[in-house]
């Protein structure tokens, strides 16, 4: 079945905060916008980053971790599935401006069914993201 593109919308704590991560550096081309929101494509996907000025420095400090192959992950957190070249690609680049992954870029469930690349890491309003690739997404994506 053919995928169709997913729309998410989340809080941020400054547009021009959010334009410099999401655009600037994550690379993500810029949609339609006002001036407290922005539409971003995200591999295909609508993020929309809506102004929350309440959240303040600190943004979302109070997700839960939930043990996955010895890592605590974030709960709640979004990203997209990527191809393997897709995923090294921006694991590249997020690596030059991202300097505390909550997990750094690994293969999870190595040799195991399942196994991906995945890496996690927040935007500065504290909305934790995750990418991921797996080598055949057809068969692995929910492989038990």
């Amino acid at each position: 079945m053919p995928q169709s593109p997913f729309h998410l919308a989340i809080q941020v704590r400054d547009i021009a905060e959010a334009r410099d991560f999401y655009g600037a550096q994550m690379g993500f081309a810029e949609g339609r916008s006002d001036t407290d929101w922005v539409d971003w494509n995200m591999y295909g996907h609508q993020l929309v980053t809506h102004l929350n000025p309440t959240l303040g420095p600190d943004g979302h400090v109070n997700a839960i971790r939930n043990g996955v192959d010895g890592h605590g992950v974030p709960v709640p957190h979004f990203g997209v599935v990527l191809t393997l070249d897709e995923w090294d690609e921006l694991r590249i680049r997020v690596e030059q401006f991202v300097t505390d992954f909550i997990i750094a870029p690994y293969t999870r469930f190595a040799g195991e069914p399942g196994e991906q690349r995945t890496m996690f890491f927040t935007d500065p309003s504290g909305n934790a993201l995750e990418f991921k690739a797996f080598a055949d997404v057809e068969r692995d994506l929910f492989r038990t």
